[in-house]
Parts: C-alpha cells; sequence; structure tokens
C-alpha cells in the first residue's frame, strides 16, 4: 500500500510537469512567432529609413532650425516688401518640409530601437523557457525512472509472494498427502490388530 501510495504521488508530480511543460511550450511558441514578427518589422522599418535617407538634407538638422528662427525673426520683426516676404516664406516652407525629413528619420530610428529592444527581451524569455524545459524534463525524467524502479519493486514482491503462495499450496498438499498415509497405514495397523485379536479368539476356542 505504501508502495502504492507512493507511485500516484508521483505520477501526481509528473502530471503536474507535464502540465506546465505544455504551458511553457505554448509561451515558448508565442514568444518565438511574436519575436519573428518584431524582427520582420525592424527589417520594414530599417528599409523606410532607407530610403528616407536618400531625401535627407545635406544641412545639419541645427543648422536648419537656426536658418528657420532667424528667418522668422526677420518676418516678425523687420517691414520687407511683400515680394521678399514671399520668397522668404516659400524658403521657410522649404527648410521646414526638410525638417520633417529629420522628424521622421529619428521617429523610425525610435521606432527600429524599441522594436529591437523588445524582440530581444522575447529571445530572453524564450531562452528562459528552454532552460525551463529542460529543467522540467530532467525533473520528469527522474520521476519516471522512479516510478518504474517502484513499478518493479511491485512486481517482485508480488511475484515473490505469489511463489510463496504457491509453496504454501505445495506444502499443504504434501502435508495433506502425508497425513492420508498415515491414515492409510492407521487402517491398516487396526485392521492388522482386529485379524490378530480374530484369530487369537479362534485358536483359545479350539482349545477349550
Amino acid at each position: 500500500k505504501a508502495l502504492q501510495a507512493e507511485v500516484k504521488r508521483l505520477k501526481q508530480q509528473r502530471d503536474e510537469i507535464n502540465l506546465q511543460v505544455q504551458v511553457l511550450k505554448a509561451a515558448r511558441e508565442k514568444a518565438k512567432a511574436q519575436r519573428k514578427e518584431k524582427y520582420e518589422q525592424v527589417i520594414k522599418v530599417r528599409d523606410k529609413i532607407k530610403a528616407l535617407a536618400q531625401n535627407k538634407p545635406s544641412t545639419r538638422l541645427e543648422d536648419l532650425e537656426k536658418e528657420i528662427q532667424n528667418l522668422e525673426w526677420t518676418i516678425q520683426t523687420t517691414s520687407i516688401p511683400v515680394k521678399e516676404e514671399k520668397t522668404i516664406i516659400d524658403r521657410v516652407r522649404f527648410l521646414e518640409n526638410q525638417r520633417v525629413v529629420y522628424k521622421q528619420l529619428q521617429e523610425l530610428t525610435d521606432k527600429r530601437l524599441e522594436l529591437q529592444t523588445e524582440a530581444k527581451a522575447l529571445e530572453t524569455q524564450a531562452k528562459l523557457n528552454h532552460e525551463k524545459l529542460s529543467e522540467l524534463a530532467q525533473q520528469s525524467q527522474k520521476f519516471h525512472e522512479q516510478l518504474i524502479e517502484i513499478i518493479n519493486n511491485i512486481r517482485s514482491l508480488r511475484q515473490s509472494a505469489d511463489e510463496a503462495h504457491e509453496k504454501h499450496s505445495e506444502i499443504r498438499q504434501e502435508a495433506n498427502q502425508v497425513h492420508e498415509e498415515y491414515v492409510a497405514v492407521q487402517q491398516q495397523i487396526r485392521a492388522l490388530k482386529e485379524e490378530q485379536e480374530k484369530r487369537e479368539k479362534e485358536h483359545y476356542a479350539k482349545r477349550e
């Protein structure tokens, strides 16, 4: 009974581990799919950056912003002819469009970094899940070996019990046979005694 209880306990622990394994495998596959998706997004963002970089202004962003500020200050503080003002406004609009390119590049670069960070985190999680799966696999194997050992012990004990029972039956049969032989001998002895007494009576009867 103690061995059977131990088998039941080990089976429960093994089943719990197998359930954890299933959960971890599902999490690992999900993380793998998400990581793949992140890297695909990284490639798309990188391609956008590459395409947008072809339109990147030759002027540095700091210089663009400085020129925009100077031109806007001129418009606000200086009385200039309409034609010249329009020229300045067109220049500001052109510079602002160039600044937008820088802004878009920065946003895409930030997005790429964010996706790479998320992909790396998913990769780390997948690695941790793999390590945990390996650990659980070792535990499951250990429980399996213990189960096999206990089951073999139970079989061995049952075999010994069957052999003992069979031996006991053989001894009982031998004892019954000996008893029957003893009874038969007793009957023979009794019969011989009766025959002897009968002969003695007949002998004494003839002498009288």
